[in-house]
């Protein structure tokens, strides 16, 4: 294959086949083995007479390991190029993935988990960085939701698809096949996407020190403080919190929760896709990514607010709708990528991610500690005052940032963001 050295060598039809693809697929495939431990615990207790606590610990190696890989990943993006460092990284993954399908105890698929989630670190990120690579400013915020909704599909896939397929085949035979797939898409990425421009990489390894960049660069500064803390909640809240308050506050049976974050599942598709694509349409306008992001980020306060309210009737539009209008959040990605230096990419990316990550495990854990403050019913559920209360809480973290995104419009005089200084 000839080397490729500008973005304006592909053709649009060209960047997506041979660029967005393997790398969407990648990601896909990341978020089905980040969740597809929930749809299998109760084949993994079984066959492996797995304690509760060996269970966590399996879920949660996966998030370790990929937390703790973040930064040291940015680093190569940067110096290596997203395609060498995926190809390197995959291949780890997919040793995992076998290693967890023959695995016969817990220490065994305990070292897979962690080799599982080293190995996918790079899938989001790597995307971010390859595609600022080749896609103009202007389209990314449409080609980021086309990525963020990759992931939402793999989502979807972890969970009804993959408890249908369990009725078939063996948890080790999907792993195999987990496998397989990775094992595709590093082929797909081998043969068909375009070596990395040289001048898009850093010339000699970067040190830790390096990392600091990232931090004093104005625009992360300036995307962080308004869209972090909302991205936290709406990751943190959705992953773990949103199904047990349909369940306390709705009193609503497991299959029906079920159904209902399913669907909220299926929100982040069609959130991630739409959010896009209304920036991508709102440039046209000269409204800036923030002033996009400002607006969206009112209405998921707006959508937290009336969860205090615990309108029963109206509990699975708002879960649904929390997660829908939560993927607003997602345009930091897009704001960084578009306004950092293409050397920095990979750096700004996994800086973001990890902050992403860490603020959603404090989220989780402090909504929980929250509503832990009040003693379970007999059927085991909290009461209605404990939800308004945490909701309450997530709500005064997130107002700062927003409040300080609002006064300065009204500083202004007119509807311009701090987004313009970007």
């Amino acid at each position: 294959m000839a080397e490729i050295s500008s973005a304006q060598s592909l053709s649009s039809p060209k960047v997506m086949t041979r660029v967005f693809l393997p790398f969407a697929f990648g990601h896909c495939t990341s978020f089905l083995f980040r969740n597809i431990n929930a749809v299998l615990t109760p084949f993994l207790i079984s066959a492996m007479s797995l304690s509760a606590g060996q269970l966590g610990i399996l879920s949660s190696a996966y998030f370790f390991s990929f937390s703790l890989a973040q930064l040291p990943v940015g680093l190569a993006l940067d110096r290596y190029g997203p395609k060498r460092v995926q190809l390197f990284l995959l291949g780890i993954a997919v040793a995992g993935a076998i290693l967890f399908g023959v695995g016969q105890d817990f220490t065994t698929l305990l070292l897979a988990r962690i080799l599982i989630g080293l190995g996918l670190a790079a899938c989001f990120m790597g995307s971010i960085k390859v595609l600022s690579f080749w896609v103009p400013d202007r389209k990314l915020p449409s080609i980021h939701g086309y990525l963020l909704a990759a992931g939402g599909i793999g989502a979807m896939l972890s969970t009804l698809p993959v408890a249908w397929l369990v009725g078939f085949v063996s948890w080790r035979t999907l792993f195999f096949a987990m496998a397989s797939v990775t094992l595709i898409v590093m082929i797909a990425i081998a043969v068909w996407v375009p070596k990395d421009p040289i001048e898009h990489k850093m010339v000699k390894w970067p040190s830790l020190a390096s990392l600091l960049e990232v931090y004093r660069d104005h625009t992360f500064r300036k995307v962080i403080s308004l869209l972090l803390l909302p991205h936290t909640v709406a990751f943190g809240l959705q992953g773990l919190w949103m199904g047990k308050w349909l369940q306390d506050v709705g009193h609503y049976s497991n299959a029906l929760t079920s159904l209902y974050l399913f669907v909220g599942m299926g929100a982040v598709v069609v959130g991630s896709l739409s959010v896009g694509a209304i920036t991508e349409w709102a440039g046209k306008f000269n409204i800036k990514p923030m002033e996009v992001g400002g607006i969206g980020i009112a209405l998921f306060l707006t959508i937290q607010i009336l969860c205090i309210f615990n309108i029963v009737p109206l509990l699975p539009l708002l879960s649904i709708s929390f997660t829908l209008i939560g993927t607003i959040a997602g345009l930091e990605y897009t704001i960084v990528a578009q306004n950092v230096s293409p050397a920095m990419t990979g750096r700004a990316a996994t800086c973001l991610n990890l902050l992403i990550l860490f603020g959603a495990f404090l989220t989780q854990t402090v909504f929980g500690v929250i509503i832990g403050f009040w003693p379970v019913d007999s059927a085991g559920h909290y009461p209605q005052i404990a939800y308004q209360v945490a909701f309450g809480f997530m709500i005064l973290l997130q107002a700062p940032g927003f409040l300080n995104w609002l006064f300065s419009v009204i500083k202004r005089g007119r509807f311009k963001s701090v987004g313009e200084e970007l």
